[in-house]
């Protein structure tokens, strides 16, 4: 496996201080990102295009209706937790990849620093684009000052809680995360069945969410370093409370999406979902039948003493290295990521937040929020004001999102967040070095 030398990136502060780029970028693939060709003429051909975001079928089919000099061929592909990104990045080096690719934006550095997605300056209108992202989405698909990708949608962390359930502890919705433990007791005090929310085992996304709303900042970079902070002072703040939560049985460790969570929804075992605003529909699904419309409110997730947020998930579009017309793709992802009619096209397909300023809106008009008690997008909004700029993804988070899942799985069996936490940086420490990346703790 080659290695290559060091790039050194340079910090491009925001406006708010975010370290829009700030990343390093070397190691096992391709090499460092590649340059696109120089855009030539008008944007026409055919291209292909790869997702798993259900509806991106019916996108595409709208686009090419909407006007005759671009042709997409989409193709679904399993997302990235049942093979997608192997598919994917094995077709890119293959030389058989597709035109435009959805990556999230924790996955999307490694395939940056492997050169498999192209930035798109030069071929997107940049001032009616990316300029008009805000600033810590915008910075999720920047690196070294170049954009890598069109954020789609911007996914902020919230909780939902059964309220009649709290009403019944006699407590409020908890503002911050003593508050919340508060009323987690008084829940068990009446229901001692129940719990308040869950910890997922396999979704170490949700708690890097955490840990980013708690102040830690788990990859950055130091001189010509990348630097970890898995196991920084943010990050224990967060793990100790966590761990307090399972131990006292306020928070039950479960597989998040599993028939046993489905089921702990549905009878009522759950009073709380710490997710996103993807999550409504999930929720929906799985306790409609046993009555529970109305009974679901969405609300900021607590905080530390001072109103704080994180995104979970989202994903962005991206013109990748296989692209044998790379300023049609681009075109084809500026309608994709900023028009209203792309969002209009998909349909009903959740609670969707987009990154691009008022599409939100659109997408509202296609799911039906009256299943939940309270205004859903509301508290959609404030979450997503209240992000904390500063997050940036390692250069590899396969590496550590695998260690993660590993070593939570002994929490069912006695094991401590804490300890998967420092397994779980001895990992990621070993497997970037391994991958010739300078890196420290």
């Amino acid at each position: 496996m080659k290695r290559h030398p060091l790039l050194r990136r340079r910090f491009l502060a925001g406006a708010a201080g975010l370290l829009s780029s700030a990343v390093l970028l070397t190691g096992c693939g391709t090499g460092p990102a590649a340059t696109p060709p120089a855009p030539a003429g008008d944007a026409s051909g055919e291209i292909t295009f790869w997702s798993s975001l259900a509806g991106m079928d019916k996108v595409a089919e709208k686009f090419n209706a909407s006007q005759d000099k671009i042709k997409v061929t989409f193709e679904t592909i399993p997302n990235g937790g049942n093979g997608g990104y192997a598919k994917l990045s094995t077709a890119i080096t293959a030389g058989n990849g597709p035109d435009v690719s959805t990556i999230e934006y924790a996955q999307l550095p490694q395939f940056v620093s492997n050169g498999q997605v192209l930035p798109l300056d030069g071929f997107i209108d940049k001032a009616n684009t990316v300029d008009k992202l805000n600033e810590q989405i915008r910075g999720l698909v920047q690196f070294d000052g170049k954009s890598y990708g069109l954020p789609y949608d911007a996914a902020p962390m919230v909780m939902w809680y059964r309220k009649d359930l709290l009403d019944r502890a006699g407590v409020g919705v908890p503002k911050t995360w003593t508050e919340f433990e508060t009323a987690g007791r008084k829940l068990k005090a009446v229901a001692p069945k129940s719990y308040l929310a869950s910890f997922y085992p396999n979704e170490p996304t949700l708690m890097a969410a955490l840990a980013w709303q708690g102040g830690a900042k788990w990859f950055g970079t130091e001189g010509d370093s990348w630097k970890l902070g898995l196991r920084d002072e943010a990050t224990k703040k967060v793990s100790d409370f966590w761990q307090r939560m399972i131990d006292q049985k306020i928070v039950k460790v479960e597989q998040a999406f599993s028939d046993e969570w489905s089921a702990d929804l549905a009878n009522g075992t759950l009073a709380g979902v710490l997710g996103a605003n993807w999550s409504a529909t999930g929720i929906q699904k799985r306790t409609e039948a046993s009555g529970q419309k109305g009974k679901w409110i969405a609300a900021e997730a607590p905080n530390w003493g001072t109103p704080a947020g994180a995104f979970y998930g989202g994903s962005s579009f991206n013109v990748t290295k296989s692209s044998k017309n790379p300023a049609a793709a681009a075109k084809f992802i500026e309608f994709l990521a900023t028009s209203p009619e792309a969002i209009a096209a998909r349909g009903n397909t959740g609670s969707a937040y987009l990154a691009y300023p008022g599409l939100t809106k659109e997408a509202q008009k296609a799911f039906d929020a009256g299943y939940f008690g309270n205004d859903i997008y509301a508290v959609f909004d404030k979450a997503y004001a209240t992000i904390l700029p500063g997050w940036q993804w390692g250069p590899n988070w396969d590496v550590t999102n695998t260690a993660l899942k590993d070593s939570f799985g002994a929490l069912t069996t006695g094991g401590k967040i804490d300890a998967a936490l420092d397994s779980s940086a001895e990992a990621t420490l070993s497997g970037l070095t391994q991958n010739g990346l300078s890196v420290k703790e």
